[in-house]
C-alpha cells in the first residue's frame, strides 16, 4: 500500500549514523499487559461483539449500552488493535506534529517518517502548530478525531505552555514519539545531544582563535535551543572564556529573526567590541545573520566567522557556503516512525525508549582561522567539504 502525506497548517491565526534496528536486545526490556477488548466486556458487561460495534460506530448499539461500554474503555485505558477497527477504517494512519510549516529543517524529518510508513503500509499526516502550544493541542485533538494510530511530535516548550494534551495521551497508553524531550513526561525520544553538538562547534572556533563570540538563540518555545545555548557555555567555560549574559543573543528561528537580530548587535558593538564569530540556532537564523553583515559591510569569513545548525540543502547555493552542524534529519524521522509502529502493533505497552543519533560539524567558507590560530587537523566529526561542490538538490540522507 503507498502511504499518502497530507499537510497541514494549524494556526490560531488562521553529527549522522545509519537508523538502528528497534527491536533488538537493546530494546528487549520488560513490557506491561495492555486491557483487551475482553475486559472491556467483561468491565462493562457486554459481549465482546458489542464492544467492537461500539468502537466501530455502530447505530445498533443503544445509548445507555454506549456509554457503559466508553467508560469502561475510559477506565482501563483501553486502545483498539488495528484488527479491532478494521469494518470502521480501511487506512492505517500516524500523525506528525512540527513546529515550523516553512522551516526545510522538517521537509527531510518528513521524508525520513514517510519512507518507512510508506514500507509498513500507513499514511502520514502532517499538523504544524506554528510554535503555539494552543494550536498544538488543537492539533492533537484534530489527530485524534481523524482516528490516527499514534504520533511523532515536536512539541512547543516554554514557560506559559500547557503540556496536559502530551500527558492525556500518555494516560491512555496512546503511542507518540517524540524528536524533543519533554521533561516530566516518560515517553519516547528520537534526538541527537544538542548540548554536545553546539559545544563542539564552539570549540572549533576557539581552536581556531577566536575569543570574542556570540550565540544567536532560537525561540523560546524550543528545548533545543535551550540545549544549544547551554552547549554554547559549556565549551568557554571549559576555555578560557568568559560567555557573558548579553553574549546570548534572543533571535528565533526564522530569516528574519536572524537578520534583525545580527543588525542590532553589529550596529551596536563596533570596533574591538566586535565579535569575531558568530554561532546561531539553527541554519536559518545563520542565513539572515550573513544577510546583515553584508549590508553592513561586514565581510565572512574574512571579518566574522559564522556557524548555523541542522544542514539544509540552501546552504549549498549560497555565496559563502555555510559551516554549519549536520543533524541526521531523514534518520531521524525514519527511526522515530519505526520506534512508533512498533508501539502501535504492539500487543503490549512498550516501555519509553531513548535513541540519540549523532550529529556532525560540517566545516565549509563561512569559518576561518584567526593568525597565530594553532589548528588541529579535523577530527572524525569535524567534515571539511571541498570548496567546489555540485548542489545534490537535497541533503543525502542518512
Amino acid at each position: 500500500m503507498l502511504a499518502a502525506l497530507e499537510l497541514v497548517r494549524f494556526s490560531s491565526i488562521g553529527f549522522g549514523t545509519t537508523p538502528p534496528v528497534l527491536g533488538g536486545p537493546a530494546h528487549s526490556e520488560m513490557k506491561t499487559q495492555r486491557a483487551t477488548i475482553t475486559d472491556v466486556a467483561r468491565q462493562a458487561g457486554v459481549s465482546k461483539a458489542t464492544v467492537s460495534a461500539v468502537i466501530n460506530d455502530s447505530p445498533s448499539v443503544k445509548g445507555s449500552t454506549r456509554d457503559r461500554v466508553l467508560a469502561a474503555i475510559d477506565v482501563l485505558n483501553y486502545r483498539p488493535t488495528q484488527v479491532t477497527r478494521t469494518t470502521a477504517r480501511k487506512t492505517k494512519c500516524i500523525g506528525l506534529l512540527i513546529k515550523e510549516i516553512d522551516n526545510p529543517y522538517y521537509a527531510e524529518v518528513v521524508l525520513g517518517a514517510r519512507a518507512h510508513a510508506n514500507q509498513q503500509g500507513y499514511t502520514l499526516l502532517v499538523v504544524s502548530s506554528e510554535g503555539e502550544y494552543d494550536s498544538e493541542r488543537r492539533a492533537v485533538e484534530l489527530l485524534q478525531a481523524k482516528d490516527v494510530e499514534g504520533l511523532i511530535a515536536t512539541p512547543v516548550l516554554d514557560e506559559h505552555a500547557d503540556l496536559s494534551h502530551f500527558f492525556e495521551l500518555k494516560r491512555r497508553n496512546f503511542p507518540f514519539v517524540l524528536l524533543e524531550e519533554v521533561r516530566g513526561v516518560p515517553a519516547s525520544l528520537v534526538d541527537v545531544d544538542n548540548r554536545d553538538a553546539s559545544r563542539k562547534a564552539v570549540e572549533y572556533l576557539i581552536r581556531q582563535g577566536h575569543t570574542r563570540i556570540v550565540h544567536f538563540a532560537g525561540p523560546r518555545y524550543s528545548m533545543h535551543s535551550e540545549e544549544r545555548l547551554d552547549g554554547v557555555r559549556r565549551a568557554c567555560s571549559a576555555s578560557h572564556l568568559i560567555f557573558h549574559d548579553d553574549d546570548a543573543i534572543e533571535a528565533g528561528a526564522h530569516l528574519a529573526d536572524g537578520y534583525r537580530a545580527a543588525l542590532a548587535c553589529f550596529r551596536k558593538r563596533t570596533g574591538a567590541a566586535r565579535p569575531t564569530a558568530v554561532t546561531c540556532y539553527n541554519d536559518l537564523v545563520a542565513i539572515g545573520v550573513c544577510r546583515a553583515l553584508h549590508e553592513l559591510g561586514i565581510r565572512i569569513p574574512d571579518d566574522v566567522s559564522v556557524i548555523g545548525f541542522d544542514d539544509i540543502p540552501l546552504l549549498e547555493y549560497l555565496p559563502v557556503r555555510l559551516t554549519t552542524v549536520r543533524m541526521p534529519k531523514a534518520a531521524m524521522g525514519e527511526v522515530a516512525a519505526q520506534m512508533l509502529i512498533r508501539h502501535i502493533e504492539s500487543r503490549t505497552v512498550i516501555p519509553p525508549q531513548k535513541l540519540l543519533l549523532e550529529a556532525e560539524l560540517v566545516t565549509r567558507e563561512s569559518t576561518r582561522a584567526l593568525e597565530g590560530a594553532i589548528t588541529p587537523p579535523p577530527s572524525t566529526r569535524e567534515k571539511r567539504l571541498p570548496t567546489s561542490t555540485a548542489g545534490s538538490g537535497r541533503a543525502a540522507r542518512r
